[in-house]
């Protein structure tokens, strides 16, 4: 589901206030509620929204398992590995589900949601960029922050969601419809409908990030901030170590910080460590418990959650602390809908994770936690998930249920070498421990519940990186300003003679004139030198081995429909096995080789060609699927289909019909 790109962070502000002010507006807010209530439930008594076919179903379900493989799943359920996935495969449909193209999870579960094309919706990629500046930015969300008039001067931000188009609960709540949706991807920020949400992908973490982690270590390294991570260096005095935990951007000169104690024991192998007033006890190897960490600045205060891991204690002192997560019990921003909705929740089962991407890939890449200790992450918080949604399916007997879990996306991307073995082991146990999941749901719903089991792409290997822009650099497209300027993004491009460009994980950009800041290609030009570009591409050979890396180049203008669709991509490269836009080309690198080794842990990945790379689809119902097999935009008018409601004529895709009259 995720890239390295997920941790390009949104430049995020936050909007806070004093506890006193807090608890004031919350006072006034439950006494209006109380008030209102009578008139709310006449309300409701009135307010059925359309009227809508009868189908004799009452509840559906839909569980996201991101990842899951196709191939992967037919093996494990051959070998009875997965008895719960082939007990729906047996009683309804198994089949694989076409994705988008390309097969990246914030594309596709855009798609999923609203049923249409990237086009209509207006999410190409993890990212976007900047028509002005070039500059790469989340393509989801943006957030902005301003500051107030005096003498307050506390910091507005606004959240504004970039994801176009419809969720299908929205429409199934205007027909009376409840629906509870937990972590499905680019749901932020949480938008208005009938029912109850917690945001998933693109989250920031407190610092405004999307993830990240610190390090703090008494080798003798700079304090430097890596973007997926802060490293500070640390010095023990006899037993004890004072430092600092970076905060958000609370205060005038930036981001706020916490003072940090830490008395180590290595005899015991354990240290306590004291973040502001809270005490936390380690022993090396163990993670501890979500520790909630408060940063202030002046009226302003902002609360999170972190785990901490203490790594070693001789020769060398190491202590890791994850992303600092928005405290869902006093969320800083709005995660959920209702806002108390995230808190609801913290109630129900204990703090949990609100990152986006909470699984924290960089600080397994980078080697700063061991794969053990990764793996305990996915696994804790996939167990956070779990209990919320089985509490949900108990608490919502009407209505439609939504659950996404991250943990086999997570892995593949993690272990990937491995599963080409014989050996498919961590991968292997992924799969199993998902499908019993997936029965721990089915034994929530009555026989009559339709009960939808789906993934948004598969995975394939990523052994070679390619660099398009400086593959552009050799034909003469793509120009710098001047010899020697390697930047690790497009500020050093030579605009004025640049004719194409690329930055994300699959897409080519034309330097169009009237759309880009400093454009120079026309409109009669464009479309000779897409076709001049695609041809090219086709015919690429790794020097390696010989093998063509592209295996298809889409010309976005055939790929996508819709008010939207000038503003991705002109070009979408389809990649073959093997092969993905490279670290360096995700950020608009130019520097470099055309093809390089992927030598990071991140070995698996899915996107490459999106006929390569299909998900799963499982039903507990017979279904009519179309003869071209089933696409992932026809999940949303299917679950308005299955509730009676009509399609809307603009959606794309098309409505399964289940079978036995319903």
């Amino acid at each position: 589901m995720v890239s390295g790109l997920a941790y390009i962070g949104p430049g995020a502000g936050f909007a806070f206030l004093g506890s006193f002010l807090i608890l004031f507006a919350a006072c006034c807010l439950a006494v209006l509620s109380i008030i209102l209530l009578p008139f709310r439930m006449v309300l409701k008594l009135f307010a059925r929204g359309p009227r809508r076919r009868r189908t004799g179903i009452q509840r559906a379900v839909v569980v996201g398992l991101d990842g899951l493989d196709p191939r992967h799943t037919k093996r494990l359920m051959a070998d009875g590995s997965l008895p719960n996935l082939a007990k729906l495969a047996g009683a309804g449909v198994f089949s694989e589900l076409r994705t988008t193209c390309p097969p990246m999870s914030p594309v596709a579960w855009s798609s999923f949601m609203t049923g249409v094309n990237p086009g209509k919706h207006n999410i190409f990629d993890f990212l976007n960029r900047d028509l002005k500046t070039y500059a790469p930015a989340l393509s989801s969300s943006r957030i902005r922050s301003r500051r107030g008039p005096l003498p307050f001067r506390l910091a507005h931000t606004t959240v504004e969601a970039l994801r176009k188009s419809q969720p299908f609960w929205r429409i199934l709540g205007e027909h009376g419809l409840p629906s509870t949706i937990l972590r499905v991807p680019i749901t932020f920020p949480p938008e208005e409908f009938r029912g109850l949400l917690l945001s998933a992908m693109c989250v920031p973490d407190l610092r405004g990030t999307q993830g990240a982690y610190t390090l703090y270590d008494s080798c003798e390294i700079p304090e430097e901030d890596v973007g997926e991570g802060v490293r500070i260096h640390v010095t023990r005095v006899r037993r004890r170590i004072r430092t600092h935990l970076p905060g958000p951007p609370l205060g005038a000169d930036g981001n706020v910080k916490l003072p940090v104690s830490i008395r180590v024991d290595p005899a015991n192998e354990s240290a306590t460590v004291r973040l502001g007033c809270r005490r936390v006890r380690l022993t090396r190897g163990v993670y501890s418990d979500w520790v909630p960490v408060t940063f202030r600045s002046g009226l302003r205060r902002a609360t999170g959650l972190c785990r901490l891991l203490l790594l070693s204690l001789e020769p060398h002192f190491k202590l890791y602390v994850t992303p600092i997560n928005i405290d869902p019990g006093r969320p800083a921003m709005p995660i959920s809908h209702p806002r108390c909705y995230s808190a609801y929740l913290a109630r129900l089962v204990g703090p949990y994770a609100t990152l986006g991407l909470a699984e924290d890939t960089w600080a397994l890449s980078h080697g700063v936690i061991s794969e053990q200790h990764f793996l305990q992450q996915v696994w804790d918080i996939h167990a956070e998930r779990e209990h919320m949604f089985l509490e949900s399916l108990s608490r919502m007997p009407v209505g439609f249920s939504c659950c996404v879990f991250d943990a086999a996306d997570r892995v593949q991307h993690m272990f990937w070498n491995g599963s080409e073995s014989s050996d498919h082991g961590i991968i292997d146990e992924t799969y199993r421990k998902l499908d019993a999941t997936v029965g721990k749901i089915m034994a929530k719903l009555d026989e009559d519940t339709p009960l939808f089991v789906m993934s948004d792409h598969g995975f394939s290997s990523f052994k070679r990186g390619v660099n398009l822009n400086a593959w552009l650099k050799e034909q003469g497209l793509l120009f710098v300003t001047g010899p020697g300027r390697h930047e690790p993004d497009l500020s050093t491009v030579d605009w004025s003679r640049t004719k194409a460009y690329s930055f994300g994980l699959s897409g080519v950009y034309l330097n169009l004139q009237g759309r880009e800041a400093r454009g120079i290609v026309t409109g009669d030009e464009a479309r000779s030198l897409k076709t001049q570009i695609a041809d090219k591409l086709r015919k690429v050979v790794d020097p390696l081995d010989g093998r063509r890396p592209v295996r298809a180049v889409y010309d976005a203008a055939e790929l996508y429909t819709g008010p939207y669709a000038d503003a991705g991509p002109d070009l979408v490269v389809g990649y073959d096995t093997g092969y993905r836009a490279s670290w360096e080309a995700a950020l608009g690198r130019t520097d470099g080789e055309v093809f390089a080794d992927n030598e990071r842990p991140w070995s698996g990945d899915h996107c490459l060609d999106h006929n390569l790379v299909p998900g799963v689809l499982f039903c507990n119902k017979p279904l009519e699927l179309p003869g071209a097999g089933p696409h992932i935009t026809d999940l949303a008018p299917t679950m308005l289909n299955i509730f009676g409601i009509d399609v809307p004529g603009y959606m794309d895709g098309k409505p399964f019909t289940v079978k036995n009259g319903n």
